[in-house]
């Protein structure tokens, strides 16, 4: 209990550290800031002919990035874990935008062979894809094994994310090329990963339970998301191709992911909760930066960039290694069982 308490001051430390004069609303060189929403970012943007994935939108700043991108027009689509909670969501953001455009479809990202029948479902029923946004995780929880035995935050987090992208590339490159509207993936990371040295990407390391620190656990794979995006953004420049790739810190938001730091005690949720209400971030908040990189116009041709508060900002010295970057990527190749470079479609049958 005393290391969750501590890890969850240090985030909070973190959150107020990093937002300045907030909650009085100081903005950044964007126009916008830590106390900007979702629909303020994203006002008077026409996403009508734009297709979006948006993993990880059946709760939190997820369910609120989805529902603000098609108020804006957008069609969406929410990979769940069931599709029982897909449809509830569904029809939550339906009452709430009635002109929406929303579809659901069943996803792990836990599971590769899940990832791999969404992606190869996706990529013979839809024609277009603009905009991927990895939201989906889970943070701090007890030592588990994913189905294909990789350290359950890491393949979730990170491992997941990495092979759905691969294997939706080639779709997102033909809308980019059939349409001109430049594509964008967008990762969503942590300032927690301050906490990883970069020292982690074996699996050896990633899955040993005698080390197992669960929030070190979770920035692993948040710098994981970063060098990730910086790797894809890389290879895109390198290729010519008109995609771009940007990961970001949303803030920290009082959501259901935070259960795990607290131990799943409500005597501590108790005392976190009044706290965590007056610095921190609410959900509209928490997806303003998502939905910013997604939809305005500024971020055409921004890539490799990492943002907060809707304003780019400086990661650590290891997130912004290149070589770690391309080690990251060979060794995200071993995890998923096949190459998936930046031209490859589709994992093994």
């Amino acid at each position: 209990m005393l290391e969750q308490v501590v890890d969850y001051w240090w985030l909070t430390k973190e959150a107020v550290s990093g937002m300045g004069l907030w909650p009085w609303g100081r903005r950044g060189p964007s126009g916008f800031g830590s106390a900007s929403t979702a629909e303020e970012v994203t006002a008077g943007v026409d996403a009508s002919h734009l297709t979006a994935i948006v993993t990880g939108a059946t709760n939190g700043i997820g369910k609120e990035t989805a529902r603000v991108l098609a108020l804006r027009g957008a069609e969406v689509i929410i990979p769940a874990r069931t599709l029982e909670s897909g449809l509830k969501v569904k029809e939550s953001l339906a009452e709430q935008v009635p002109s929406s455009k929303l579809h659901v479809m069943e996803m792990d990202l836990s599971s590769l062979s899940s990832v791999r029948n969404f992606a190869q479902s996706f990529n013979s029923s839809y024609e277009r894809l603009n905009i991927l946004i990895n939201n989906a995780g889970i943070m701090a929880c007890p030592y588990q094994l994913s189905e294909d035995g990789i350290e359950l935050q890491f393949a979730t987090n990170h491992v997941g994310h990495f092979l759905l992208t691969s294997l939706l590339l080639d779709k997102m490159k033909s809308t980019a090329r059939e349409t001109g509207v430049q594509g964008r993936i967008i990762n969503v990371s942590s300032v927690a990963h301050k906490r990883s040295d970069g020292t982690c990407f074996e699996l050896k390391k990633l899955n040993d339970k005698d080390r197992y620190r669960p929030f070190i656990a979770y920035s692993h794979s948040k710098l994981a998301n970063i060098l990730h995006a910086n790797e894809l953004s890389r290879r895109f420049q390198e290729e010519g191709c008109n995609l771009t790739a940007n990961s970001l810190h949303p803030g920290v938001i009082f959501t259901n992911i935070i259960r795990y730091v607290a131990g799943n005690s409500s005597a501590l949720l108790s005392v976190l909760s009044p706290v965590a209400n007056l610095v921190l971030k609410n959900v509209p908040q928490g997806a303003a930066t998502n939905s910013y990189l997604a939809l305005h116009p500024d971020l055409k041709d921004v890539s490799g960039k990492y943002f907060a508060d809707c304003n780019e900002a400086t990661p650590t010295k290891v997130a912004r290694d290149a070589e770690l970057a391309k080690k990251l990527w060979l060794f995200s190749e071993e995890l998923v069982g096949t190459n998936v470079g930046i031209n490859a479609a589709s994992g093994p049958e």
